[in-house]
């Protein structure tokens, strides 16, 4: 079997967390790398005690250096599973979402973090669902199950579930879709994961964003399973182009205030393009 991507990510912020790892804290202690330094009565730490800033102080006061501490964080991978999913075009764009999730699995338990993962269509799916843990077996067992999926459900209401899923501490929420929903479930969902490190990653399949120039094309609503023939001509390309750029800028709109901006990803899955821009935070 080929070993998962490895991919980088920071999050965004400082987290708390009651194991050492490889990301900033909020947390100060005596070892890691110089924060600051901080009165003597607030931080009584006789051993980290600072004689220049100490004998530098007009006031007298004992001063400590604080040294920041490095913690692990939890990273969930919050993936649709709804019939839209399954669309395949350029490519499969479940399968694209699968390596990814694999990637997500394996580069979060070897930097010491924990990986989650919850699939939601128009609930969340029990069967699909894995606590956050640091075995590296039991992360990879689930994101490969994940490829025995049907993508069938015909919503993804299961997103605000989701987040309450994830708890009150604050972890990194990446969410996986195509995000071909409406606009009051977009501003719902970005409005719950707020409080996390959510990073929303929108799958598209270039046959989707820009259709051909003309023929006959066939078109299947997925989740409701109404079709339509249409005549596609360049006047009604441009419509549709332009239909998708207004859809993808409403999601970088609604997103704004609670999340990351959205990370697209077009046909195949790029290791380093994705590594880049989510050590940007």
């Amino acid at each position: 079997m080929k070993s998962p991507a490895d991919i980088l990510y920071r999050p965004r912020g400082r987290f708390r967390s009651n194991y050492v790892g490889s990301h900033p804290s909020s947390e100060v202690g005596g070892f890691g790398v110089f924060r600051d330094q901080a009165p003597f009565l607030r931080h009584p730490d006789a051993r980290r005690i600072d004689i220049r800033a100490s004998l530098r102080d007009p006031f007298e006061e004992i001063h400590v250096r604080r040294f920041e501490q490095r913690r692990s964080v939890d990273l969930y991978a919050v993936i649709d599973v709804s019939a839209s999913m399954a669309f395949v075009g350029a490519c499969e764009k479940f399968s694209l979402v699968c390596e990814i999730c694999e990637a997500l699995a394996y580069s979060a338990t070897r930097v010491g973090d924990r990986f989650g993962l919850i699939a939601c269509d128009d609930s969340v799916r029990e069967d699909l669902f894995l606590p956050a843990t640091r075995s590296r077996s039991i992360a990879l067992a689930a994101a490969v199950r994940l490829r025995a999926t049907i993508c069938a459900g015909r919503g993804a209401e299961g997103f605000i579930a989701a987040a309450a899923s994830l708890g009150a501490a604050r972890k990194i929420a990446v969410l996986i879709s195509d995000f071909r929903w409406p606009s009051s479930l977009l501003e719902r969902v970005f409005d719950v994961f707020g409080p996390h490190d959510a990073i929303p990653l929108v799958i598209l399949d270039s046959v989707e964003e820009a259709p051909p120039a003309w023929g006959l094309l066939e078109l299947v609503d997925s989740e409701s399973g109404r079709r339509k023939l249409v005549a596609m001509r360049p006047a009604l390309r441009a419509r549709w182009i332009e239909r998708e750029r207004e859809r993808q800028s409403r999601i970088a709109r609604l997103a704004a205030n609670c999340s990351r901006p959205p990370i697209i990803i077009c046909d195949a899955f790029d290791p380093i393009a994705l590594s880049q821009q989510l050590t940007a935070a």
